[in-house]
């Protein structure tokens, strides 16, 4: 199974946020839309980094006035990302070893969606249901 399959299933739009915007705004920006994750991007294609609750939950442990700090400042940016023809199994694999969450889908360098944990789980799941199924099928004909 590949990248692609998941984002037909759940499909290509990515909360994105400006490098310039506060913490305060970026976590309206989660709340509204009910992620724990955002693309951090100047123009809504490129991939200048990507941040999290997590990020945020660091920074405001002992940051006063945290909620007036700049994205930028916070952001990871270096960001692993994925291509749609990249296989499921290679990007578990990367989650796993660098332990991270959220990937960006990239063609070209333009961002075309957003893979999380969750949508693997949901997309393994769904294939071992299939697979149970057939094999059902199989013994009982």
């Amino acid at each position: 199974m590949k990248i692609n399959d998941v984002l037909r299933g759940k499909g290509h739009e990515v909360v994105t946020i400006s490098p310039q915007a506060t913490v305060t705004e970026l976590l309206a920006l989660l709340a509204e839309h009910n992620i724990g994750a955002v693309v951090v991007s100047a123009d809504g294609a490129s991939v200048a980094g990507i941040v999290s609750e997590r990020d945020v939950v660091r920074l405001w442990n002992g940051t006063p006035e945290a909620g007036e700090v700049r994205v930028s400042a916070i952001m990871t940016a270096e960001v692993h990302t994925c291509t749609p023809d990249d296989l499921i199994d290679n990007l578990m694999r990367l989650m796993t070893d660098r332990r991270i969450r959220h990937v960006p889908v990239v063609v070209d360098g333009a961002l075309t969606g957003l893979v999380s944990i969750g949508d693997v789980v949901k997309s393994r799941i769904g294939e071992l249901e299939f697979e149970k199924e057939q094999l059902s099928n199989y013994i009982s004909s």
